[in-house]
Parts: structure tokens; sequence; C-alpha cells
């Protein structure tokens, strides 16, 4: 845990807060802009950055989902329930977004040697357990059978989870990106993706194993610390705590060198989902 230690502790955190600009933003673009910083935080061209976004209403697949039998079935059940679908470029499976999630990226860069993909996620895990200390609760961070994009650094409170992890690197710099259930039922959006996979499977037995999704191992962090949590309220605490691991925390956003850069990594993504995302 030291180790993950020295990843939080930064010289510089820059923070972009999107949490309430990008809610109308395409979620296919947070996934461009987070390669964007990867390839500037890595260059050394950018100090570490932590990212905050909300979506509304979107469903993002991983890639393992593009193969499902009846994906289009699956997706147009989706759809006809209001959801943007995207596949984003980074591991796992479907998750549900809406403006009741908080996601937080942090951009690190790998300096001397690289960064130990255990060491990115115990870093991110170590970030949750400060933010919510207060609370008085144990996180834990094991895979949770039953919810939705499993994982073993699923973030979870009495055995019911209320985030999930995942990394993406490029260009020597790395992202850790989380999704946070701050508000709302976890159990609905556990049961939009229950019964995407019903629908795109359809009984059929395939080589990847899909989750069985059960929507009571799921939980909001509202849900289970008893107080009406919000988004902001969130933003609020992960701003305490970058501020207590870094020398310097200021607010940015995209320089015009990542300006730059963005249209370029935004069109690899928006190539990537052409068949998927056309009407």
């Amino acid at each position: 845990m030291n180790e993950a230690l020295t990843l939080l502790r930064q010289d510089q955190w820059r923070l972009i807060d999107q949490s309430t600009t990008g809610i109308l933003m395409p979620a296919i673009e947070s996934f461009a802009i987070d390669d964007t910083l990867c390839a500037s935080v890595g260059s050394h061209l950018a100090p570490a950055t932590a990212r905050t976004w909300v979506h509304r209403d979107t469903v993002v697949l991983g890639i393992q989902d593009t193969k499902l039998p009846n994906l289009e079935e699956g997706v147009e059940f989706l759809r006809s329930r209001g959801y943007e679908v995207i596949v984003r470029n980074s591991g796992g499976l479907a998750v549900a977004l809406d403006e009741g999630v908080l996601n937080i990226s942090l951009i690190l860069p790998e300096k001397e040697r690289s960064i130990d993909i255990n060491r990115g996620y115990d870093a991110m895990w170590m970030l949750i357990r400060q933010m919510f200390g207060d609370f008085g609760k144990t996180i834990e961070a094991r895979e949770i059978i039953g919810s939705y994009c499993p994982g073993s650094y699923d973030l979870s409170i009495g055995g019911r989870k209320f985030a999930g992890i995942s990394q993406r690197r490029l260009r020597k710099g790395v992202a850790v990106q989380i999704y946070l259930s701050v508000e709302k039922s976890s159990g609905t959006r556990a049961e939009l993706i229950r019964d995407f996979y019903s629908i795109a499977l359809q009984g059929e037995k395939t080589k990847f194993v899909y989750p069985e999704v059960r929507p009571e191992v799921m939980a909001s962090l509202s849900e289970l610390f008893g107080v009406p949590l919000t988004v902001q309220d969130v933003m609020l605490r992960l701003l305490r705590q970058l501020k207590e691991n870094s020398g310097l925390l200021y607010s940015g956003q995209l320089t015009p060198h990542e300006l730059d850069l963005l249209p370029g990594y935004y069109t690899r993504i928006l190539d990537r989902n052409t068949e998927l995302t056309k009407p």
C-alpha cells in the first residue's frame, strides 16, 4: 500500500472537473479525453491529472460485450429504455451511467519504471477509502459475484458493490478509472444490465461467461451509508483528498497541445463505435 500512496502523492494535481459541464457531452468523448490526457501526462507535458465526469443515461459496453450472439437486440432494448450505448476502449464489461454516477479518472505518468497494474488499482482504492473514512465502514476490494462488470477490484461495503475500477495505458500514461454509484438505486441499474444480457444471450451458450447479474448485491453510496449523498458532496470529498496528497492542487482545462491531440483520439474511438452506434 505504501507504493500506492506514492502514486497518490504528487507534486501537483491538476483537476479537470466535468461533473457538471460534461453531462451533455457524449460519453464517447470522455474516453477520447482520457486517451489524450494519457499521451500528454505520459510525455510529461502536463502534471498528474484527476478528471471527474458525469453523463446522462448511457450504457458503456466492454469489448467482450460486442461478441454477444444477439447484441443488436440487446442494444435496441437499451435504446428503447432511453439509454445511449457505446463501447469503451478499456477493460471490463457493461456498466450503466446516469446523473447519479460519478466517474473519476486519475491520469498518472510512468516515470523511472512502469506502474504495476495492481499498484494503480490500489491507489484508487486508497483514495476512495480516504474520501469516505469518516463513515467508519470497511471498503473492500474483491470480486462481487452477481454484480455487473465484475472484477478483482470491485469496491464494496458489506458484500454490496458500489464501484468498479478499470485501467487504460497509452504512451507512458496510465488512466485509472472508477465509476462511483452515488445517488439513486444501484439495483435499478443492475436490473437494466441483467435484462440486457438476457436479451443479448437468449439462453445461447458462449465461450466467454457473461455475468448473471443479481441486483441485490449492488448498492449506491447513499444506500450503503444511509445518508442522501450527492455527486457534488463526493466532489468536495475528492477535492479535500487531492489537496492533502499534493503540494499544489489547481483547477485546469485541456491545454492547447491536448486540444490538438483530442480529435485524433476521438476519431479512433468513434470508428470503433460506428457499427454499434448507427441508428
